[in-house]
């Protein structure tokens, strides 16, 4: 019961209660009141009929005797006269019929007040006439009990409506601090944050919300200290300390997470040995200095060019990731790259187009490819450019490509408009318990005879901006062949970007959740970079899944380098960990980073899924981490049955 109702209850009972006791006084004194008037009312009445009968008692005048006693049974309430002779001792009884009015027979019949008898003797002088015995009906004091207590429950009751309405509205009003303070609670306990409450005017309720106040900073203050931890391990980990730009573990890391999505793209390495000819001449200050103006520059210069990671990986290398992009526009990347670092060398007083190389490898699409592999292809055609005194080379794979552009156009559409995706998904483990948190659904696809995943045509969907017909086409699919009744865990979907940014896409999601029976066994993913990049567009997605009965979860969480804040607005039911986290050296300075990351998830009650694990030494390193639930090819996809 809540405290409004208690103290209501209370105030309701102790009204109650001093009304049933001013009802119960008022009674028994008008009761009292009343016996005596009754008896009053008798004496009179005996002695005034006593004095009249006595001219008529005296006379043997028996007429005059009824008519006088009729007059007294007239006058009041009385049912019985009796007279006895003195002289023979002759009796006579007169007797009255008496109803009462307008009170309740069950109330007479209470017997609040007994039979009045008054007996006298009536004489002339000193000789006795007559006995007269008089019986008062009591029909007078229910009848004036009944009206007087009639009156006073009714104004009883109107006092007391008053009063409780008057009551509750007054404990509102009063309580109203408190069901903020309430209010404020709950915020908290989700991890919400809200602005300070005012203090009320109250004493004793101005100091808990102080109180509240005070705890909400504090804990706010711990979660924000969380985001800046994070972002110091990242800074000391995974950033290089003079051009700010990520290092190598991050870039490796990287790389390791890009092969192994569905996704197209280049690496290229460069080797910027005129940085050592500024060193010789300027000194290590100018050469730090140098370095960081033309880190700012490739950052700035080369936002354009889509999905792009750019590393320092040495003291004179740098890498650069090209995400979704095909070799037009990584060429278009190649010429903007020459061109700042030509502008660049020229600045530094060096001569452009000498004493830098870069290499180029593509990403391939039969999706075997390993950091490894890709680094080499990468470092093969730098030192290709260094030895032949080139500005740049391609590494030549003898790879052909599956279709051309157009032709994946014609099939992907074919594809989309007639259903023929196939369907695997990948168990999401719990740690520590033989229980699944979820599945992820992954897609395939029949091309003549062939069977194409993922990695092969996903890049084409990006590339083709047909991300939201495909989308559509696999949620609609993944409902008709009644996938979510196969399993009793939910089924993880990812989206696209194009999805995310389309308002269409989220109108008929919403419809299409709404028809659905199972929705609340659906969850959908939403890549981390996307909330940086558009976070308008992925809060109204979240709204619209979690208004329909589905969930939501971030897909590569950390990864970007970037405010974890976005955690509290959003709320989702689930985070990811990136792939790049499980490739990491296990060293001190690694793990303290995972840790400070996972802990502000689940500071928020949130669930913490790590994935890449491998092997079960990669799971044995984050299990003291405290994550929730585990992806890799530790547990391969499987085929629908």
């Amino acid at each position: 019961m809540t405290l409004f109702r208690q103290l209501y209850s209370l105030l309701f009972g102790l009204f109650l209660l001093v009304i049933a006791s001013l009802g119960y006084v008022q009674f028994n004194e008008t009761r009292s009141f009343l016996s005596k008037q009754m008896e009053s009312d008798l004496n009179n009445a005996s002695h005034s009929l006593g004095l009249m009968l006595v001219p008529a008692l005296e006379a043997g005048d028996i007429a005059t005797v009824e008519t006088l006693v009729n007059v007294i049974f007239e006058g009041g309430y009385y049912q019985q006269v009796q007279l006895t002779w003195m002289v023979d001792g002759k009796q006579q009884t007169w007797n009255n019929a008496i109803r009462v009015q307008g009170v309740p027979q069950w109330f007479i019949e209470l017997g609040f007040f007994p039979t009045i008898e008054r007996e006298s003797t009536i004489t002339s002088g000193w000789i006795q006439l007559a006995k007269l015995k008089i019986t008062a009906h009591p029909g007078y004091g229910y009848n004036e009990l009944w009206r007087i207590m009639s009156n006073t429950i009714i104004v009883f009751s109107i006092l007391f409506l008053i009063a409780i309405i008057t009551a509750r509205f007054g404990l509102s009003w009063i309580l109203k601090p408190l069901n903020e303070i309430a209010e404020h609670a709950k915020s908290v306990a989700r991890r919400e944050f809200g602005p300070d409450m005012k203090p009320p005017k109250t004493l004793e309720l101005k100091d808990v919300v102080e109180a509240f106040n005070s705890m909400s900073a504090q804990l706010k203050q711990i979660f924000n200290s969380l985001d800046e931890e994070v972002s110091q391990l990242r800074t000391k980990n995974l950033v290089d300390g003079v051009s700010g730009l990520p290092n190598r573990q991050y870039m490796t890391g990287r790389i390791a997470s890009w092969l192994s999505e569905p996704s197209s793209g280049a690496l290229m390495l460069s080797q910027l040995t005129w940085l050592e000819d500024v060193h010789r001449k300027y000194g290590y200050q100018v050469r730090d200095e140098t370095i960081k103006l033309l880190s700012q520059r490739l950052q700035e210069d080369l936002s354009g060019a889509g999905e792009t990671v750019v590393a320092r990986i040495s003291a004179y290398e740098f890498a650069f990731l090209l995400i979704n992009v095909e070799r037009e526009q990584t060429s278009k990347y190649l010429q903007q790259l020459l061109r700042t670092i030509n502008q660049e060398m020229v600045k530094a007083g060096c001569k452009p187009n000498e004493d830098y190389a870069i290499g180029i490898a593509e990403r391939s699409s039969a999706g075997d490819a390993t950091v490894s592999s890709l680094l080499g292809q990468a470092d093969n055609a730098l030192q290709l450019a260094l030895r032949e005194h080139k500005t740049y080379h391609w590494f030549e794979s003898s790879e052909q490509q599956l279709f051309t552009r157009e032709q994946w156009r014609d099939k992907l559409v074919d594809a989309i408009n007639n259903k023929q995706f196939r369907f695997r998904w990948q168990a999401i483990q719990q740690v520590g318990v033989s229980k699944y948190l979820q599945r992820e659904i992954f897609c395939q696809l029949q091309v003549e005879d062939k069977q194409v995943h993922a990695g092969q045509f996903m890049p084409y969907v990006e590339l083709m901006s047909m991300g939201s017909l495909l989308d559509r086409c696999l949620i609609e699919k993944i409902v008709e062949e009644q996938l979510v009744d196969k399993v009793e865990q939910p089924l993880a979907i990812n989206l696209t970007h194009q999805s995310i940014s389309d308002v269409k896409f989220r109108e008929w999601l919403g419809q299409f959740l709404k028809k659905t029976l199972h929705r609340g066994l659906l969850t959908f993913e939403i890549p981390e970079s996307s909330i940086y990049s558009d976070n308008s567009a992925c809060e109204a997605l979240c709204h619209v899944i979690r208004d329909n009965g589905a969930s939501f979860g971030i897909d590569h969480f950390g990864r970007q380098f970037g405010s974890m804040n976005y955690l509290q607005s959003f709320r989702p039911a689930y985070v990811k960990l990136d792939q790049s986290f499980a490739q990491f050296d296990d060293n001190e300075r690694n793990t303290e980073l995972c840790r400070a990351l996972i802990n502000v998830a689940r500071g928020l009650d949130i669930t913490v899924i790590v994935t890449g694990i491998q092997e079960q030494a990669q799971l044995d390193r984050f299990i003291p981490l405290k994550v929730n639930g585990y992806q890799g090819f530790i547990l391969p996809p499987e085929e629908l049955k």
